[in-house]
């Protein structure tokens, strides 16, 4: 499972620009094949053009990336972090960053970092010197913050890609309920409509029965019969429409809920 197959890369980006101009901490996501997922936000020269940019700079903010996690020093003094994007258990990425300064530096052992990474004293402290400064408790805070933004993000983006498919046969679903719904009370206003003429048939047939005086004895007890049937089958009719109705307000209901 990997973010970009169900994510909206583009809001991802969003938050981690905010969170990146909130509180001047470096950001990026990775997947786990450590490709970027987003465009880094507030990368200072420092790190990257400067420190990543020596041989041996580059060797060990590798060696940083690859064993350490949380809120945590990189090898050049800066507070770094690196949270965990969890889907269903599932780690699907991180979101890393940081490049801020817990403390305003001591630039003669930054000039003894430069001189072991083969760096020019001068530019590498210019570049130090634009490096935010801030406490590590808010570094801190502000890295787990980002990381629950980002995985309630995340796991909500991953509800709404898996659940679309299952809503959609729920819809199709309704539909079809609506449909039978309506064949229903077609054929039970049929149905009630034969019922009528039955009973008119009954009450004519009483009526001829009546006449034929003891010669229609056994019709009219038939006659009865079919009144009683046809009156029974009015009620039963009437029972049916009813609980139509009732199922066609609780399908409607659930219409309601994905409009």
């Amino acid at each position: 499972m990997e973010l970009k197959d169900f994510m909206d890369l583009s809001k991802l980006q969003k938050i981690q620009d905010d969170f990146s101009n909130a509180t001047g901490l470096a950001a990026i996501a990775v997947g786990m094949d450590g490709e970027y997922l987003t465009k880094g936000s507030n990368f200072t020269d420092f790190c990257m053009k400067y420190t990543r940019g020596s041989q041996e700079g580059l060797r060990r903010c590798v060696k940083c990336d690859n064993e350490c996690t949380g809120t945590y020093f990189c090898h050049a003094g800066l507070m770094d972090f690196s949270v965990d994007i969890i889907v269903n258990g599932e780690k699907v990425g991180a979101i890393i960053g940081g490049q801020v300064l817990p403390s305003p530096p001591d630039e003669d052992k930054f000039r003894r970092i430069a001189q072991e990474l083969g760096i020019d004293q001068e530019q590498y402290l210019q570049a130090l010197r634009k490096v935010p400064v801030s406490t590590e408790k808010k570094i801190r805070a502000s890295a787990n913050l980002l990381g629950v933004i980002v995985n309630q993000l995340v796991n909500l983006e991953y509800f709404k890609n898996t659940n679309a498919g299952r809503l959609s046969g729920v819809q199709h679903g309704v539909e079809q309920s609506n449909e039978l719904i309506q064949t229903i009370n077609d054929n039970t206003s049929h149905l009630k409509a034969i019922a009528k003429k039955q009973n008119i048939l009954s009450l004519n047939a009483s009526i001829e029965a009546a006449r034929s005086g003891e010669a229609g004895a056994g019709f009219a007890v038939v006659a009865k019969s079919m009144q009683e049937l046809s009156s029974q089958s009015a009620v039963i009719y009437n029972e049916i429409e009813k609980s139509v109705a009732k199922i066609t307000e609780r399908i409607s209901s659930l219409v309601s809920l994905f409009e």
